[in-house]
Parts: structure tokens; sequence; C-alpha cells
């Protein structure tokens, strides 16, 4: 019996540690803020320019919304949606340093892009990118003034 109690404690030991390294446990997203996986999201519905949109998700604490996934696409067009937004959201895709190498504002690899490419997007109308009502994206100069989606991490227990 005493083996018995012994070795599920010490499963339940592993079992938490294993939890907590290999499957971490996220907190919750600040207020206004919503939640995907790890990471919190906001829609913000003030125009702004690229440059402007960024700079605000910097003092939030993150940056204009990389994605990276179709799942993370489709997620921010229904926020943008939820936020009575039938428009384009500025996203942190730009090829300002470089043309035609778009790159995200937080650093991260660019393994997904979702352009129309029916409408033969990226066609260098600008060097910064937005997301448009169907979800598709478009670039636009950086200039334009348009609501945007902010990311930031979620600190972990």
């Amino acid at each position: 019996m005493e083996f018995a109690l012994r070795s599920l404690f010490l499963l339940c030991g592993i079992s938490g540690l294993l939890t907590g390294v290999l499957f971490p446990r996220c907190n919750s997203c600040p207020i206004g803020w919503t939640q995907l996986d790890c990471y919190c999201y906001i829609y913000e519905d003030e125009g702004r320019s690229f440059a402007d949109a960024e700079s605000v998700c910097n003092i939030l604490g993150g940056n204009l919304v990389s994605i990276h996934s179709a799942l993370e696409n489709a997620f921010i067009l229904e926020l943008i949606r939820a936020g009575d937004n039938d428009d384009e959201a500025w996203i942190g895709l730009h090829d300002a340093i470089q043309n035609d190498d778009f790159v995200w504002t937080d650093g991260s690899d660019t393994e997904f892009t979702n352009f129309d490419v029916g409408g033969s997007e990226p066609d260098e109308t600008g060097e910064c990118v937005h997301i448009d009502e169907t979800g598709l994206w478009e670039d636009a100069l950086c200039s334009d003034e348009a609501p945007y989606v902010c990311i930031r991490d979620i600190l972990h227990h």
C-alpha cells in the first residue's frame, strides 16, 4: 500500500513537472485582450499609420500582429469583425527594408502569407501590409491610416 501511495505521488509530481515544462500553461490576457494559445490580441479601431500603429503596440507590450497559420488569420479576421470594422487593418508585415523581402515587425519567420494572388498582390502599391475584409492581405502605403491588431506574449506560470 505504501509503495502504491509513493508511486502515485511520484507520478503526480512528474506529471506536474512535465505539464509545466513540456506543455506550459498560460496565464490569461489583460482585460480588453483576446487569447489564442499563449498569445493575447487586441484590435484597435483608431486609424493610424503603420509606424504609429507599431509604436502603440510596442507601448502595449507587443507588436503589430504576425500571422503564422490559416487558423490565426481567420481568428484575426473575426477579431476585426467583432470590432465592427468591415474594412482593412494593419498587420505587422512589411518590405520597407528590401523590396519583396517581407518581414514581421516582431522578427518572427515569414512561413505563412495570405496575399490576394488572384488580385496580383503584393502589387507594390506600398511597403506595408493590411488584412482586408475577406482575410486576404494587400500591400498599401505605410502612411495610410487604418485600424490595426496588436499581439503580445502571455507570461507563463
